[in-house]
């Protein structure tokens, strides 16, 4: 498809006022502290337009105005959605070689994991050779508190933003073995904390155990997780000392190279 083809295609269909928000933040972020005047020779509409426009994205924090000269310029929630989508970039890339090397030594599905609002979300998968495998894929989303790769987030956050996100959060009951009550998945959580990586006891999806550590920033937070799920009639035959010292290297090996 040539790129007038493309220019030619219909706009989507109820996208408009989207297209309009964009195509003013788009001229902000191209001319850095343009006024409304400027802005009005950039974009094709009509003064009020831009206002109410402008006045949007200033509320969603993604234009912050300098109210001595009357210009506009990106905010600082742009900034961090840029360094978000930066880094989840560069941690599938950095992580995959690693993550594979987890799967071949341990034999065992292993994943990686972001969070997403009140949920991680698996952004790379590398299914086990053997012929009982998860049914996960990319793009499932899963809770917090009833999955290794939660309980690893949870315990290396900040305790003042985990204990929002416990205060936000639902503890329902996936499977027989989920901690429900808040106080004993604290326990928990202080518990992984301590040792350094988490633990699913079929928590999540029965029959499936797993082991869960956290890829951590430069400031020691919280990125990413990897999990290795294994089965539980394979579980009995693992050594499980091997497992949790090679997920615990693998994410210490991520974090270094991010």
């Amino acid at each position: 498809m040539t790129e007038a083809t493309t220019r030619a295609k219909p706009p989507v269909q109820g996208t408009a006022s989207f297209s309009k928000f964009m195509n003013v933040l788009q001229a902000i972020a191209d001319s850095s502290d343009v006024d409304i005047a400027q802005l009005c020779k950039i974009v094709p509409y009509p003064r009020p337009t831009i206002y109410r426009l402008v006045s949007a994205l200033i509320a969603e924090g993604l234009v912050v105005e300098n109210k001595d000269r009357g210009t506009f310029k990106l905010g600082t929630r742009l900034i961090s959605l840029a360094v978000r989508a930066r880094e989840e970039h560069d941690l599938r890339n950095t992580a995959h070689r690693h993550i594979a090397e987890l799967r071949d030594m341990t034999g065992e599905t292993v994943h990686l994991a972001v969070p997403s609002g009140l949920e991680m979300v698996y952004v790379d998968k590398l299914e086990s050779p053997q012929t009982v495998r998860m049914v996960s894929r990319i793009g499932t989303r899963v809770r917090l508190h009833s999955t290794s790769v939660g309980k690893a987030y949870l315990a290396t956050l900040d305790p003042a933003i985990r204990d929002d996100i416990l205060g936000r959060i639902q503890l329902t009951r996936q499977t027989e073995y989920s901690i429900t009550d808040l106080d004993r998945l604290k326990t928990e959580l202080e518990e992984t904390r301590q040792r350094g990586y988490s633990i699913d006891w079929e928590e999540n999806e029965l029959d499936i155990r797993c082991f869960g550590a956290a890829i951590l920033d430069r400031d020691g937070q919280p990125v990413g997780c990897v999990s290795v799920s294994v089965p539980k009639y394979r579980y009995v035959a693992i050594d499980t000392g091997l497992f949790q010292k090679a997920i615990c290297a693998t994410v210490k090996t991520i974090s270094e190279n991010l």
